[in-house]
């Protein structure tokens, strides 16, 4: 009987539990279905729609190498089921479990149905650090390392399956002109990682701050994990390896390596966020913050934000990059959201929309929590309002970045770049070539703060806070380790700077 190996994000041959099951058992069909509806869906991208048709290609051509071929279909999932079924009569299906946005969230329970009442046995395997179903966060780092620290699952060779034809895949979702944009697929990715270890990630540590750097030092693997061409468990073995390498050796490798395992632990960390409380994609994590900033953003503020028009030049740099390469590091992530929120007052529901379409490597289960953190909703974070006037200074001290991506503001004088409206000759450029500020940095950033700081009051707040806590703080050793041992103690929730420091999504 031949066993349906259902593809989602996890488009990898290798630690692919769910394909190496099926293969030991017998024949397989290794399945991937585009989804008109899913790409239809306000948080998903040309972007992504291309680096997922890459991945899937690369996939297809893996499989081919290991004897069977990769079945592309386009449409409903239960239609393609049904349709299969009715092909092959296959009463068995194996799939990993997914952290996904509220569509696929539904999706899976219309299969699940779907499955049950025509006699396929569907089982849904881990691949993440995620646990599901989890009771409680305590132990959950225990659960997360023992299983980072297993066996990969093998890669299946010389596999045998039924020979059924593919869709042509159509463009399902509108072309996105993103010039710099990552190419998807897992020999991408494998790439990418070796390059990582071996030459670029030696000054991770200090340099992934800094869009000036982090370029580079940057693991840039992000979207292979999000789409699964690389799995979390084969990338800390491999940096495990690697820390074994250097250790002892004074080239800063050691501290970067650590740095890296660091942000693997935290990308698990957040997405359990999700896969915990999966309305914390459409809702405040704490109540008292909904209809603190108007349900309807001002739309002149969102229109120069999301096009790099604010005249705040590194700002305004940091979200061009951004729409011409579909990446960003960590901190600027961080501050291009903390400032759509505060300093512009807008909802973070819209402004993670946005987000979400314009990162390609757009995860589900990090975005949401990570977004919802920088502005400040969760009711258990510090709030970290960034100035982008010092971010500039600080990360783009000698203004190459800025000056590549607001080319306006060339004749501009290094002391002025970030302040251009200070300089004696900026009303030959500011109006016309480049806008004034729409805003006030330091007033707006106070104002923000006082209404911020008004939900914070009283004992309702505090209880409900505590409640979140509870459910999604991270566990701390007094070495500020996360804990790997249900009778660690003494245990500490961290709710404040530590967790709000770690923006996981992007590496």
């Amino acid at each position: 009987m031949t066993t349906v190996v259902w593809f989602k994000r996890d488009l990898r041959l290798a630690d692919h539990s769910a394909l190496a099951q099926a293969a030991a058992q017998g024949a397989v069909l290794p399945l991937y279905v585009f989804e008109p509806d899913y790409w239809a869906q306000p948080d998903v991208s040309g972007r992504q729609f291309e680096f997922v048709r890459e991945s899937v290609e690369d996939l297809a051509s893996a499989l081919r190498a290991a004897g069977v071929d990769l079945v592309v279909r386009v449409g409903c999932v239960t239609d393609v089921l049904r349709d299969l079924k009715a092909d092959i009569g296959f009463d068995r299906m194996l799939s990993h479990e997914e952290t996904g946005n509220g569509w696929t969230y539904a999706r899976d329970l219309s299969v699940g149905d779907w499955c049950g009442a025509n006699g396929v046995a569907w089982q849904e395997l881990t691949q993440s650090g995620v646990v599901r179903r989890l009771n409680s966060r305590d132990g959950w780092a225990l659960l997360r390392n023992t299983w980072l620290r297993q066996p990969q699952a093998d890669v299946p060779m010389a596999m045998k399956g039924p020979a059924l034809p593919s869709d042509p895949v159509p463009p399902l979702v509108a072309a996105d002109y993103c010039r710099a944009r990552q190419i998807g697929g897992r020999t991408m990715g494998l790439s990418l990682l070796g390059g990582f270890l071996t030459e670029r990630g030696q000054n991770y540590r200090k340099e992934m701050s800094s869009p000036v750097t982090g370029q580079a030092a940057c693991s840039r693997l992000s979207p292979y994990l999000a789409f699964g061409c690389l799995s979390g468990r084969e990338l800390s073995q491999a940096t495990a390896i690697r820390q074994r390498e250097v250790k002892g050796t004074r080239t800063g490798w050691g501290g970067s390596l650590k740095s890296f395992q660091a942000r693997l632990a935290w990308r698990d960390h957040f997405m359990q966020k999700l896969e915990d409380t999966p309305k914390l994609e459409y809702r405040c994590l704490h109540s008292a913050y909904e209809g603190l900033r108007p349900d309807m953003p001002d739309s002149g503020r969102l229109a120069a934000w999301t096009a790099g028009e604010t005249g705040l030049p590194f700002l305004d740099a940091c979200m061009r990059y951004l729409n011409a390469t579909g990446w960003l590091n960590f901190r600027m992530r961080s501050m291009v959201t903390a400032v759509a929120s505060y300093h512009l007052w807008l909802d973070w529901r819209v402004t993670g929309l946005h987000l979400a379409r314009q990162f390609t490597d757009f995860e589900p289960g990090i975005h949401w929590p990570q977004i919802q953190m920088q502005s400040g909703t969760t009711g258990m974070n510090t709030v970290r309002i960034y100035n982008p006037i010092k971010q500039g200074r600080d990360q783009d001290p000698c203004g190459t970045f800025t000056r590549t991506w607001v080319p306006e503001l060339a004749a501009v004088p290094d002391a002025y770049l970030q302040e251009p409206w200070t300089w004696t000759g900026a009303d030959t450029i500011l109006g016309q070539a480049y806008p004034y500020p729409i805003v006030d940095v330091a007033e707006a950033a106070r104002e923000a703060r006082q209404k911020v700081w008004a939900v914070r009051k009283g004992p309702e707040f505090r209880q409900e806070a505590a409640r979140v806590i509870t459910k999604h703080a991270s566990r701390k050793d007094p070495q500020r380790h996360f804990v790997n041992d249900r009778a660690a103690k003494p245990r500490k929730r961290v709710s404040d700077t530590a967790e709000s420091r770690q923006l996981g999504f992007d590496f």
